[in-house]
């Protein structure tokens, strides 16, 4: 285990989009999920369930994500923060630094449609979690849920792992629940979480990211 400080593991975690082909130890994933379940949660629900997947099963709904269309309806929308002027240009910056670093234009269409192929694949972590809960759970336990999966990112940076949370694999959300045995009727999917060694050489895990000085988002009172 790293002997990483929780700021230590705040501060080197980052979305890696281009992973080693290293497994990662079931021992050590099973330790993080122990540690994990002592999160916090409102009137301790413990509202967040998952599957973690490697090896072929993982390959094996890779390529069914691969041969199927993307659900239309999506299981949610994530994209309204758009219309807030401050969150569209911080996405475009994000966006913009990301694909600089690969080398992709915007009007390069097929290495884009590439982008989205390496999304399905998670890119190449050898493990992903898949992150899903019952549809009865309200928006305090969407947030109960985001604080368990940071603590699992955190957790796994301190074990010298890293990861990529994946909003986007709920576009196949139907197809993943089928896949793991999960019903669509009772849960609704939330996302998946590469999880590996980062590639050290990949660019795209090098760019820099923006975040707003602490000023932007918080007051203090009564200091």
């Amino acid at each position: 285990m790293n002997n990483l400080t929780v700021s230590e593991a705040v501060l080197s975690r980052r979305s890696i989009r281009a992973f080693k082909p290293d497994p990662v130890p079931l021992d050590v994933l099973h330790r993080v999920m122990d540690t994990a379940r002592w999160t916090p949660s409102g009137c301790n629900f413990q509202p967040w369930e998952a599957t973690i997947l490697t090896g072929e099963p993982l390959a094996e709904l890779q390529k069914k994500m691969l041969a199927s269309p993307m659900q239309n309806p999506p299981e949610y929308s994530w994209s309204e923060p758009e219309v807030i002027p401050e969150c569209k240009a911080r996405l475009q910056q994000v966006g913009a630094s990301m694909y600089q670093a690969m080398g992709i234009g915007r009007a390069d269409a097929d290495a884009r449609s590439q982008f989205v192929h390496n999304n399905v694949m998670s890119f190449k972590a050898p493990a992903v979690l898949m992150c899903y809960f019952d549809r009865r759970m309200g928006s305090p336990q969407w947030s109960d849920v985001g604080m368990w999966l940071q603590t699992i990112m955190l957790l796994l940076r301190g074990e010298g792992l890293d990861t990529c949370p994946q909003e986007f694999l709920a576009m196949h959300a139907k197809l993943i629940k089928e896949f793991i045995g999960v019903s669509d009727e009772t849960h609704i999917f939330f996302c998946g979480i590469a999880i590996g060694y980062r590639d050290e050489e990949a660019a795209v895990n090098a760019f820099d990211r923006q975040r707003e000085l602490v000023e932007g988002n918080v007051r203090f009172m009564g200091f």
